[in-house]
């Protein structure tokens, strides 16, 4: 084996002094250091596991604190829906429009067109789809596939009619119930904005000519973001449980299309009136969702959901017109935005 300073000298003939002397003044003697200048010196372990362990910790106390933020928006949207108390409107569009006789009509008009629509999409996607997407779903989820593809089944088959029956046959009768929910609360001069209102005590005789519709025939991105979510069902329980939540917080502010047009906002007004509400409008959607999800009575409850949007926005038209808002919701938009602008 070739010794250290043979290849060194190999490399630098002469050129750069392969040891030095160094005097002792204890011993005088002279020590000779071997050196080769093409021999980097590298740094002492000990040094590169301290650096390593010091950027892992960095990283564990960053994601820690990401976490952190994240629970304590989590816990605030939740406390805030919960104070909110608007998932119960879903719930009291159902007694209000039980013990309302005049807002059946809009319902009875359009019933056996949409309970066949409704019949014909929910039994065609559980012939179709069903046995192959339990199949895929058994490798997933075990012995829970029967249930969650129930639900599956079930929310494609309410996204399908839903996209179907307010787009092309109940989209007239939901106005008409929303604005005469509105009139039932003695809401006329909103509902005035946007179409004729006739004289009388029955809120739905009531309802003149439309001054224009307040929804397009046709979203595809309602289409667009359903299959986006889809994948979520594949994980167990958690992952439904996700996707109706993730479909609740849009179904909250579709929901209140009609009031936002009677309250002629803009779509900066509208935005910013949605965000300020995001946590209420998702306790209002994810009930109102499960309700749709229901075979065949979901076109009874996409009536009483509407019954139970007009019914909120009656009650905030209310707290505005009486100055019962709170103080707590406009400081935290005051704090947020200034951390924004930070």
């Amino acid at each position: 084996m070739t010794s250290p300073i043979v290849n060194c000298r190999r490399r630098r003939r002469e050129k750069t002094p392969l040891y030095h002397s160094v005097q002792s003044s204890s011993s005088f003697s002279t020590t000779h250091t071997y050196t080769c200048p093409h021999q980097p010196i590298s740094a002492p372990p000990t040094y590169i596991m301290s650096e390593r362990k010091s950027t892992v910790s960095k990283v564990q106390d960053k994601v820690k604190q990401v976490a952190q933020e994240d629970l304590n928006q989590a816990s605030q949207l939740a406390n805030d829906a919960v104070r909110s108390g608007a998932y119960l409107y879903p719930f009291k569009g159902i007694a209000y429009f039980f013990t309302h006789r005049a807002l059946w009509r809009p319902l009875a008009a359009k019933l056996i067109p949409t309970m066949s629509l409704g019949l014909g999409v929910t039994v065609f996607m559980f012939v179709v789809t069903y046995v192959p997407q339990a199949a895929v779903l058994t490798i997933f989820n075990g012995p829970l596939a029967f249930v969650t593809t129930v639900l599956l089944v079930l929310s494609e088959s309410s996204t399908i009619f839903n996209v179907l029956s307010k787009n092309f046959l109940i989209d007239d009768a939901l106005i008409d119930t929303f604005d005469g929910t509105l009139m039932s609360r003695n809401m006329t001069t909103l509902v005035a904005k946007e179409r004729a209102v006739k004289s009388g005590s029955d809120p739905i005789a009531k309802l003149g000519k439309l001054a224009a519709k307040p929804f397009a025939k046709f979203a595809p991105s309602a289409i667009i973001r359903y299959f986006m979510y889809l994948p979520l069902n594949f994980i167990p329980i958690i992952g439904t449980v996700m996707f109706v939540i993730l479909q609740g917080r849009k179904f909250g502010p579709a929901a209140h299309a009609r009031y936002f047009q009677l309250k002629q906002m803009n779509k900066k007004e509208k935005d910013q009136f949605v965000e300020r509400r995001k946590a209420a409008y998702a306790s209002f959607g994810v009930p109102a969702v499960m309700l749709e999800m229901v075979p065949i009575a979901g076109i009874l409850f996409s009536f009483t959901n509407t019954v139970g949007a007009a019914l909120w926005a009656a009650d905030m038209e209310t707290r505005d017109a009486s100055g019962q808002k709170t103080t707590a919701p406009a400081l935290r938009d005051q704090a947020a935005e200034a951390r924004r602008e930070l």
